[in-house]
């Protein structure tokens, strides 16, 4: 406990912090309730309201007059919560926005998405150089049968054959990463 004189001479109450936390605590946490909006962080605000009457007790406030400083307090701490809060809602949404991509429902659905294209990836870097041709010029290219016979000099039934064995190549190559299932 300490007390402490007032320019007059008078003497303040002598202040003990635990107690006058213990005798305001129920509504110091229904104004940091109603303060910070969020029930789940009521009882870390009021920690750092009681670290911070500890760290500087009320001893140069008359006691009629620390309720409404205990308030300061409690007010200060939510506000100051509340804008830490919003900067890291307003970072995440920016990192979000960033990283996912357009339309991405979620970001466990991108992530699961970038794994497995790094998984098709790898499967196509297995294969030989004309199957991997032949395959990106037929998905990514969007080249018909016609068209890349036409590119590569070859006939028809050539890039079928090709794009055929190409893909059986790598369905196998990906059922080995578990990225689809081979029917036998």
């Amino acid at each position: 406990m300490v007390s402490d004189t007032n320019p007059d001479g008078t003497e303040f109450p002598p202040c003990d912090p635990p107690r006058l936390l213990t005798e305001h605590e129920r509504w110091l946490r229904t104004v940091l309730l109603a303060r910070s909006g969020e029930p789940c962080a009521v009882s870390e605000l009021f920690q750092e309201v009681a670290m911070a009457v500890l760290r500087h007790p009320p001893t140069h406030i008359p006691a009629a007059r620390r309720a409404a400083w205990l308030y300061g307090v409690a007010v200060r701490t939510a506000v100051m919560y509340r804008r830490t809060a919003g900067r890291r809602r307003r970072l995440h949404n920016r990192l979000a926005a960033v990283t996912a991509p357009q339309g991405a429902p979620d970001p466990l659905h991108w992530l699961l998405a970038h794994e497995r294209q790094q998984l098709v990836r790898q499967a196509l870097d297995e294969l030989g150089p004309k199957d991997r041709e032949v395959l990106l010029l037929k998905y990514t290219e969007d080249w018909s049968y016609v068209e890349i016979a036409d590119h590569l000099g070859m006939s028809i039934s050539a890039v079928e054959a090709r794009l055929h064995r190409a893909r059986s190549r790598l369905r196998v190559a990906l059922a080995a990463r578990h990225v689809v299932e081979v029917n036998v």
